[in-house]
Formats: C-alpha cells, structure tokens, sequence
C-alpha cells in the first residue's frame, strides 16, 4: 500500500521546468526540461491510495492509478509500466497530451494541490522505452479475420492495435501522406515530437498491422470494396469539419481553419520540400499581424506556431468571459475544473482578449486587413451586444480555431449509409456498431470533438465490440460504452 504519510511529508506539487521561453522559441522541440526520478518518486510519494480512487472514474480508459504510483515510488519501474500498458496503449500520447481528468478528480485535490498524475505516467512509458521493456507483443494466433481501420488518429491505432494483437489482420488506411492523423499533422512539434509516433509504429507494425498512407477510402477505394475485402470495418476518420464563422467578408485572403494552417508547420519539421521562393511554407504567420479566434487547445497550438514562424504580434479571441483564477463553483471536485489555464505557448507572449465577438472581416484589395469587434455578455444563455464597445483591429492572418463540428459526410460515410446523430455524428450503440452491419465507429467520428484519452478509450471498446462480432466472444477490454457519457 501507499505511504499513509507522504501526502503530509511531501506536500508542495511539483513538475518539470519549461525550458526558457527566448530559447524554446528559437527551435521546435518540446518544451519541458528532463526531472530527475528522485524527484517523480517523492510525487508519486504523495498519492493517498484513496479507499475510493476518484482518478479511475476521472480516466476515461480505467488506468490503474494508485498502483503504478506506488510501484514508482517503490522503484518498480518494470511492474509500472505492465499496469500502465494493461489499460493505455499510447501513455507516450496521453502522457504528453491529455489534460488530466484523472488530477481533477484526484482526492488529494480537495484541500491541496493534486497528485501529478501526467508526469508519472510520462516518466513511466519514458523510462520503459530508455531500459527497452516496450517490444511488440504480436499474437500467438491468427483469425483469418480482416479489419479496416479508416483514420490513423489516437482511436484508430488503438483499435488497430487491440485487434491485431487479437489476432486479426488489420489494415489502417490514411488519406494523408503519413500515419498518424491529428497526432502528425494537428498537434505542433513543440507540443509533441513526431519521433514518438514514428516508434510506436515501428511497434505496430512489427506485430502485423499493417499501414496503408496515402489512401482516401471512398475515392481510392469504395464503400462497396471495403465491405467486400474485410470482414469488419472500423471508422476512426475523427471530426474535421471546422466551425466557421459565416460573417461578412468571410472569402476574404488570409482567413483560414486552423487545420489549413497547423499540417504546414508539420510538414516543415518533417522535412517536406514545401516551402516558396521566399523559405517559407505556403500559409505563415512571419512578419504578420495574427489574430486567433477560439481560446481553447487549437488555439494554443495556432499561438505557439505563430510565435515560432515570427508573427509581430498575435491576439487571442475568446467568445467567453474569462475564468475564475481558481475552481468555479460550477464545476465542484470531482468534476473537471472551469479556471484561468496557461499554457507554454501562453506563457511565450500574446494578448488573450474574452468575451469578444467579430462581427466582420474588413478588406483591402481582396485580402483581410482588419476585423470589426465588439465585446458581448451572456444573458438567459445567449450572448448579446455589449453596445458601445465596438473597436476595429488590423491584421494580416486570422486564423478560425473554434473546434469541430463532425465527420465528412459525403463520400466514404453516406456511400456505406451509416446513420448519423442529430448533431452529424455516426450513430451506434453500445458496442459502438453503427446501423450497417460489421461497420463501427471510434473516437470523435461518433462521440463529437473529444480528448485524446477519450479516443484511446472508444478505440479499445470498439476494438471489443469487432472482436466479439467477428468471433461470438472477447476477451479484450472495454473500458467505455458510448452511454456512459451524454453524446457531444
């Protein structure tokens, strides 16, 4: 069991440094500076092994928390990862991209700074990855079963994962040019190294999966061959239709979805032969007066890219009035904390502006040089006008990062006739099968624009759901059912 004392002996959180923000800003890798194992064992030190462990409800995928914080604390390092491996197939993602339900929930967290969670499961996945204790783990047997995997996201290899560790044969498909989706092209470098994906997929395919980039399932290869050359599909292809902002002089220049903009960044690191005559990729923020819209995680990373291309200077539209500073009364502990965040991109500069709302894009010779502002509060749910705060900002590149409002319909989904929620999702039910027979669905694609944690989750039950569908039973885990939660 845990140290009944170590919450009293150690009682400061703590977690790496960032790095400086006038050196990070000179390169693209991430931004945190190594932390010592003595260090992490005297965090782990502080997890109370609660009674009741409010961090398993908080964790989507059931990770085993109390113990691998014990087995840190107690050096088992080995015996840590196995339990972390047991219900998280991507700790190397989760560990660097969640934003930890599980901390929120932490019970240490009533009356003192939670346990940190996030960096023990970071340093455990790390660790086991120096001392090369992850391997492929291929199965024993095969099937003879086929599963198509659509979308290479965090749900789409999990599953892929799960299913060929079964002993299917799985093939992912990827309309881009690498594997990966979001993970390659949405999330920037600083937030996480490619090199990360490219090793857990040395791992996948060492245990036979098989990955097939490059590929646009309902162009390249149709509904109708997909269901006839595997027996079970599974749609991980996420929400990627952005939420636009229909306002006047919308079809101006210089006005993009974060998702245009972000992959470019990507690619550059990657090596891609993409940028112009000037040395710069096709879409920049260099030399530009940036304006974001949306204040959430997309808009970060659109901030912490603009700030490493050389924008002169950036500004953060939020619609929403500015959180409290510490846990809103509206959302209590064990729920997920409405507060004020910073995150390292916020840290390296900009202006946050809330409560704004553009009302429109302002033009010069076909390109967007300004935007009309005004401030708005909310009344009976809706936001208003705030009269007499409108103001005019000039720009050079507004880029739209207010989230996604679900999967592409037509094509590969409305050629398979799957049926969609009323809110565009893919329907499906508890086995997370949609209305077409031996078709699922994983991830954002049916639960709406989610956490990675969420993916990894929906893709390890619907990877129960073909298993059990293709052979009458299963011994994978499902750690979720989509109504588990109200659909998004």
């Amino acid at each position: 069991m845990a140290d009944p004392r170590g919450f009293l002996t150690y009682t400061q959180r703590e977690l790496p440094k960032r790095r400086p923000v006038e050196l990070r800003l000179r390169d693209w890798n991430e931004v945190y500076e190594d932390f010592p194992h003595s260090s992490l064992q005297q965090q782990a030190t502080r997890c109370m092994d609660c009674g009741i462990p409010f961090c398993h409800n908080g964790c989507p995928l059931g990770n085993l928390i109390p113990e691998w914080n014990d087995l840190v604390r107690t050096g088992r390092w080995r015996d840590a990862i196995e339990r972390l491996h047991a219900t998280n197939n991507f700790p190397d993602f989760t560990g660097r991209l969640c934003p930890a339900p599980c901390e929120a929930s932490c019970v240490l967290g009533i009356n003192q700074d939670p346990v940190t969670i996030k960096q023990i499961e970071y340093d455990i996945i790390e660790n086991a990855f120096d001392e090369g204790w992850v391997v492929p783990l291929p199965p024993q047997t095969r099937t003879g079963k086929t599963v198509a995997v659509v979308g290479s996201g965090p749900a789409g290899l999990a599953a892929a994962q799960q299913l060929t560790r079964a002993g299917h044969a799985v093939t992912v498909f990827e309309r881009a040019d690498r594997i990966g989706g979001l993970l390659r092209y949405g999330i920037p470098e600083f937030k996480m190294e490619k090199r990360f994906i490219d090793r857990r997929l040395a791992q996948m395919e060492a245990e036979g999966t098989e990955f097939r980039a490059g590929v646009n399932v309902g162009v390249d290869i149709t509904a109708s061959q997909l269901r006839a050359d595997f027996d079970a599909v599974v749609l991980a292809n996420g929400s990627t239709v952005g939420r636009d902002l229909p306002a006047p002089g919308r079809d101006l220049d210089g006005i993009h979805q974060a998702m245009e903009y972000l992959p470019w960044a990507n690619r550059v690191q990657q090596g891609d032969d993409v940028l112009g005559p000037d040395g710069e990729p096709p879409i920049t923020a260099k030399g530009k007066r940036v304006v974001i819209i949306g204040g959430g995680d997309t808009g970060a990373d659109c901030l912490g890219t603009a700030h490493r291309q050389g924008a002169v200077n950036i500004h953060q539209f939020e619609i929403m009035p500015r959180p409290p500073d510490t846990r809103a009364e509206s959302t209590p502990w064990p729920t997920y904390p409405l507060m004020f965040r910073v995150s390292s991109a916020h840290e390296e500069g900009g202006e946050r502006v809330f409560s704004v709302n553009t009302e429109e894009f302002v033009g010069r010779d076909g390109h967007v040089a300004a935007l009309k502002v005004h401030e708005v509060t909310m009344r009976d749910g809706k936001f208003e006008k705030v009269e007499g705060t409108d103001f005019e900002l000039e720009t050079d590149l507004v880029l739209l990062a207010m989230g996604f409002v679900g999967p592409e319909q037509p094509g590969l989904l409305t050629d398979l006739g799957v049926e969609f929620t009323d809110r565009g999702n893919i329907a499906r039910d508890d086995n997370f099968a949609t209305s077409v027979p031996g078709v699922f669905v994983a991830g954002d694609a049916g639960r709406g624009q989610s956490l990675i944690v969420w993916a990894i989750a929906e893709g390890r039950a619907a990877a129960a759901g073909v298993d059990r569908y293709l052979m009458g039973r299963t011994a994978l885990p499902a750690p979720i059912k989509p109504t588990d939660l109200p659909q998004r």
